[in-house]
């Protein structure tokens, strides 16, 4: 015989459980789209569009008053032929190849001095991170009064030692090294934290078993800390790279301290850039240099990433 089933008592059925999920992860989507949307903006409308509109100026003679020829791929033939392009890129080279290396390491020694907790360790911090606060344009002017042919600091506490009266910004020799070492003691401080911040989240158990197990410093550090390190050194490593190139270090310091002298030893690629657009009024040939230095480092930086997987070298 048949039960009726009285409709109140009837089993009712649970709310759409994934209706309820897929709108909780657009609600999610949303608010990750928000987030990033400012950054995205400013992305846009401070680096894309002014690319863009560098590439397109890179295609014509522009004098900086008006005048607009075009001129096709003139600008970039013109590449070939320029000496002092080439000897910036050769001074830019130099740069990076000691700035990117000797920083990365000091950066490193400072984060391994500092990860562990001491009396004072946070005014140590804030003393090694304290000159990326500076202003580059003061900086460069502190470090000039610094230097100064024979009358700065530098050469007078130097004095002693029969080298009081070595021009360290005014020889070809020494220009460029000064540079880098000024460039390091300015951005030591900030590859130091993120460093610091890639060794805390090294959990402490891995050396301590390798410490059990009897490795010394030396093997803790290889066989542990730096694999485990490598994706925050990949990092630091791009960063330093593109700012070697690129960055205001580059720029900043070489126009305050020595103008591309002497006799262009510290003479920039964004410097020289710079000098044919705004000392020379040559807008699309410095919008040319312009495409071809970011072009580079997109291509360069992508091959890093798929080479390096990211900084995971699996």
């Amino acid at each position: 015989m048949a039960t009726l089933v009285d409709p109140g008592t009837a089993v009712r059925k649970p709310p759409d459980a994934g209706g309820r999920a897929l709108s909780r992860r657009r609600r999610e989507a949303l608010a990750g789209y928000a987030f990033v949307a400012p950054d995205l903006i400013g992305l846009i409308v401070f680096v894309g569009l002014p690319m863009v509109l560098a590439l397109g100026l890179s295609l014509f003679s522009a004098d900086g008053f008006g005048g607009y020829t075009f001129a096709g791929l003139d600008n970039f033939k013109q590449m070939a032929d320029d000496t002092q392009l080439w000897e910036s890129i050769k001074v830019t080279l130099t740069y990076m190849v000691t700035f990117v290396p000797l920083g990365f390491v000091i950066s490193l020694g400072l984060a391994l001095l500092v990860r562990d907790h001491f009396p004072g360790v946070g005014l140590v911090r804030t003393l090694f991170f304290l000159p990326h606060v500076i202003s580059l344009v003061v900086v460069g002017v502190a470090w000039q009064f610094l230097l100064v042919d024979k009358q700065g600091a530098v050469p007078a506490l130097l004095r002693p030692f029969g080298l009081g009266d070595v021009s360290f910004l005014g020889n070809p020799a020494l220009a460029l090294g000064s540079l880098v070492a000024i460039s390091i003691w300015f951005l030591m401080g900030y590859q130091m934290l993120i460093l610091l911040g890639g060794l805390k989240d090294i959990p402490k158990e891995y050396e301590e078993a390798a410490r059990v197990d009897g490795a010394s410093a030396w093997q803790r550090f290889r066989h542990v800390i730096w694999p485990l390190l490598r994706p925050t050194s990949f990092f630091v490593l791009v960063n330093s790279t593109v700012g070697a190139v690129t960055g205001l270090q580059a720029f900043d310091l070489v126009y305050v301290l020595t103008k591309g002298g002497p006799a262009g030893s510290t003479s920039t690629v964004v410097f020289y850039i710079y000098q044919q657009a705004f000392t020379f009024n040559n807008y699309g040939y410095a919008a040319a240099l312009t495409t071809v230095v970011v072009g580079f480092l997109v291509v360069a930086t992508g091959l890093m990433f798929g080479a390096t997987k990211g900084g995971r070298f699996e």
